[in-house]
């Protein structure tokens, strides 16, 4: 099968279309045939070094944790079932097999661009909100709120009642309004935008540097600070990451919620596996409302 692999670890470069075995389905398990598959920055990790848990050092290797296509191989779904879902490597490629407890029913509404993307942000967005018990209670500050997890958590914190200030781009603020938040302009003078706005309760930071480093100003228990990117000073400066497991139902559930024009999940762009080089390099820079996808049938 085609996948967009790597032999050696580096720049996007080194992210290119290739020839690999394609996987079998075994007892328990689906075969996908992927349509689109979500870009993130832990796709962007692998490609640089980065071997996660529990991976075996085996090259080439396949980014790519999150996809929608059509089931050909099960032994418990109907083949030809439409669905999306999740995994930790591999989706960047004509197929994919994972447990079938980590896929779900793709709607008939949901365009396949916004399937093959979705998991990654709903579901580290409601990770994320549960691990800091966000509620009415709170005003809820999200550095970074434009992106794809941003947009997500933005939502789900206004779901639950409580007030939420999104830093973005100035071309990014409609798109915050509309999403129910407060939107600031991030960069220099940040602390004292917020300052008119009120005291802040909690923080989901999606940005890390400054912003990270003014969270601990605004919140003074570091237990209600969450950092999407700065893994490696969380235990130090004691403030949160993400802590649980995705599963199917949620993915499920919010898929429905896209379906049904209920929830706001924007795909940035969409492009073919060709040129998975140039979605990475798109998503290092850092900047862009919504989810960068690779599509690869």
């Amino acid at each position: 099968m085609r996948a967009a692999a790597f032999e050696v670890p580096g720049s996007p470069e080194v992210l290119k279309v290739m020839e690999v075995p394609t996987p079998q389905a075994g007892p328990g398990q689906v075969r996908v045939r992927v349509k689109a598959a979500g870009v993130q920055p832990y796709d962007a990790a692998v490609r640089a070094g980065w071997v996660p848990a529990g991976v075996t050092d085996v090259l080439p290797r396949i980014p790519g944790n999150e996809f929608a296509g059509v089931v050909d191989q099960s032994d418990s779904l109907p083949v030809g079932t439409e669905v999306l879902g999740f995994t930790q490597l591999g989706a960047y490629a004509e197929y994919v097999v994972v447990p079938a407890d980590q896929v779900t029913p793709k709607p008939a509404g949901l365009a396949w661009e916004t399937a093959g993307g979705l998991t990654a942000g709903v579901q580290t967005a409601e990770i994320a909100i549960d691990n800091l018990a966000v509620g009415p209670q709170d005003t809820l500050l999200i550095h970074g709120a434009s992106g794809s997890v941003g947009t997500a958590a933005v939502q789900i914190a206004r779901m639950r009642g409580a007030r939420v200030i999104g830093t973005g781009r100035p071309e990014n603020h409609e798109h915050l309004r509309a999403l129910g938040a407060i939107p600031v302009a991030y960069g220099e003078g940040l602390r004292e935008r917020l300052a008119g706005l009120g005291p802040v309760t909690v923080v989901l930071d999606a940005a890390g540097g400054e912003a990270l480093d003014l969270s601990l100003e605004l919140v003074g228990e570091r237990k209600r600070i969450l950092t999407l990117v700065e893994h490696g000073r969380a235990a130090e400066l004691g403030v949160r990451v993400t802590e649980g497991v995705r599963t199917a139902e949620r993915l499920g559930r919010y898929a429905a919620l896209v379906a049904e024009g209920r929830f706001a999940f924007p795909v940035r762009r969409a492009y073919p596996l060709e040129r998975a080089a140039d979605a990475h390099r798109e998503i290092e820079t850092g900047h862009g409302r919504g989810k960068v996808v690779v599509v690869v049938a």
